[in-house]
């Protein structure tokens, strides 16, 4: 389809096999549009954001979790953790706009604290965007995100723990010594898929969907949401079908990248 003017009205097979042939041309348009290399360099700038505050935060969480003594207080701190994960963008977006309107709470609380004199305009200035992009995100991953680490962690040699106590070692050794170097196999790995997944948003298209208005719609268009402007509002199957093809292969060329990097430089690869 993304080598051809698809024609929706031909009917699924027909459309397929028989809408006009035109080659590269939606290729050549998609790398000629200003607004597509807009969503282009604004999805690697939030991925990448998301990767290096998202990732070390899951690590360094999964090892403090690791360190409480208490199972009760370890399995409540894992559940209150988790719940993020499983609550709709929807009604996140809708506490952020709660909480971030000009009469919010958190304008509301500058206020009365004297640090600022008049509502700042969060939900409507391109710059705050990032930044409610990226905790946004952190708040509603991290905990699931830890799993992984968390499983690792819990792989590891008691034994080793136990003979680091008798010689000595205090908690802060324990983890550069014995935690993270267990784990760091798992941490390389996942490194790899999260650099792969860059192209993907993280799966941030309903975040960035609705948090997006007239004000901030430059700032906050991604590509996701870019190939549901053009594909879905304005029917253009095949150009939408290009863009996502280029995705694909681009997502494949990080992963290629980020694992043969990371044979050479750490000896861990997928492959």
């Amino acid at each position: 389809i993304a080598f051809k003017e698809y024609d929706p009205f031909l009917g699924p097979v027909k459309g397929f096999l028989e809408s006009r042939w035109v080659g590269l041309d939606n290729f050549k348009e998609m790398f000629t549009d200003k607004y597509f290399w807009q969503a282009f360099w604004n999805t690697i700038y939030y991925s990448v954001l998301n990767l290096i505050v998202g990732f070390p935060f899951s690590i360094l969480f999964a090892v403090l979790l690791n360190e409480i003594q208490s199972l009760w207080y370890k399995r409540f701190v894992q559940t209150v953790s988790y719940l993020p994960y499983f609550i709709s963008w929807v009604f996140v977006i809708g506490y952020i706009y709660m909480f971030l309107a000009d009469n919010g709470i958190v304008n509301d609380i500058l206020i009365k604290l004297h640090i600022i004199d008049k509502p700042i305009p969060f939900l409507v200035t391109p710059d705050y965007v990032p930044v409610i992009v990226v905790l946004s995100n952190l708040w509603k991953s991290f905990g699931w995100n830890a799993i992984i680490f968390i499983a690792a962690i819990t792989n590891i040699d008691p034994t080793l723990f136990e003979a680091a106590i008798v010689d000595g070692a205090g908690r802060f050794a324990r983890i550069r010594y014995i935690t993270l170097p267990s784990i760091k196999p798992t941490i390389i790995i996942l490194l790899i898929f999260n650099i792969a997944g860059i192209m993907t948003n993280y799966g941030m298209f309903e975040q960035m969907y609705l948090l997006s208005n007239g004000a901030i719609q430059d700032a906050a268009e991604i590509i996701d949401t870019y190939t549901f402007k053009v594909g879905i509002v304005l029917s253009r199957f095949s150009y939408a079908t290009a863009v996502g093809l280029f995705r694909s292969v681009a997502a494949v060329v990080l992963l290629v990248c980020a694992n043969s990097i990371s044979k050479k430089l750490t000896g861990e690869s997928l492959y």
